[in-house]
């Protein structure tokens, strides 16, 4: 009985609304570098501690803070669509490369209603972006996902990213004991893992060592720090060059999010990496 109520309590919070139960972090003025932090893995690389887009971290803030006009439109305006990250952070997207981050939660069904529009836009993104993901670490279920993600990471089975989404996703259609592959200790959550992962051709002996590794746990900590420095404090966040940070709901929709990415990165490619 206490069981299923743990189990039914993980349920009600992943379904609920993908914000923190916490106030937002103090400011990071002072963890600039935290950004330079992120997962990386093959087609999904993020940041790494100490890397930047061919420039010091010193460069890219005066960047930030020049007189530079802010991108700007009739239909896109700063404070309005988006916010402007100050300082702006440094990613470790290549020279002449814009990164697009997606700071996301697997239990979120905006995520999951961003996901098709994110599939679709990766597949015909400009040569110039390049998009990485950030779990999300609020709390135990947060961390939890976001160690699943990192772990299928460094198994290289990215496939079963978009697999996880769906299996969460459709808790409504199952009972029981079953559910958002978050147990009510550590030990059932990575036993609920490792049966997901064998179902999907992973060992449980690999998934196990990957899921303690020091990459895991590595990875697990930039997210923490990526968390902290950008202050996200609801799901889907999108964090475009380290200078802009924005959402569905700033946007007006998934569509018109894609539509803002592809807006905020070309400016910033234009503007700011060829300045």
């Amino acid at each position: 009985m206490i069981r299923q109520l743990a189990l039914s309590a993980v349920a009600v919070l992943a379904l609920c609304a993908c914000s923190s139960r916490q106030p937002p972090p103090a400011s990071s003025s002072a963890a600039s570098q935290a950004a330079a932090s992120a997962s990386a893995s093959a087609g999904n690389t993020a940041a790494q501690p100490g890397a930047s887009n061919g420039a010091s971290s010193d460069s890219i803030r005066s960047a930030a803070d020049s007189p530079l006009a802010l991108p700007a439109s009739s239909r896109w305006q700063p404070g309005v669509n988006y916010d402007v990250v100050s300082p702006a952070q440094p990613t470790n997207a290549p020279p002449g490369k814009v990164q697009v981050m997606e700071v996301f939660w697997l239990a979120c069904p905006h995520c999951y209603a961003l996901e098709p529009y994110i599939r679709a836009w990766r597949k015909t993104k400009p040569a110039y972006v390049q998009f990485v993901r950030v779990p999300v670490m609020w709390g135990p279920v947060q961390q939890a996902h976001a160690r699943l993600f990192y772990t299928l990471e460094a198994l290289g089975r990215n496939d079963l990213i978009g697999k996880a989404f769906q299996y969460i996703h459709a808790l409504e259609t199952r009972t029981g004991s079953e559910s958002i592959l978050v147990g009510s200790s550590p030990g059932n959550t990575l036993r609920m893992q490792e049966a997901f992962a064998a179902k999907n051709g992973v060992s449980a002996a690999a998934f196990a060592s990957a899921y303690g590794s020091f990459d895991v746990n590595t990875h697990l900590q930039q997210a923490e720090e990526i968390q902290q420095t950008y202050e996200v404090d609801s799901t889907p966040t999108i964090i475009v060059d380290g200078r802009y940070k924005t959402n569905p709901d700033k946007a007006g929709g998934e569509q018109q999010l894609i539509e803002l990415i592809d807006f905020l990165a070309k400016w910033d490619h234009e503007h700011v990496q060829r300045s």
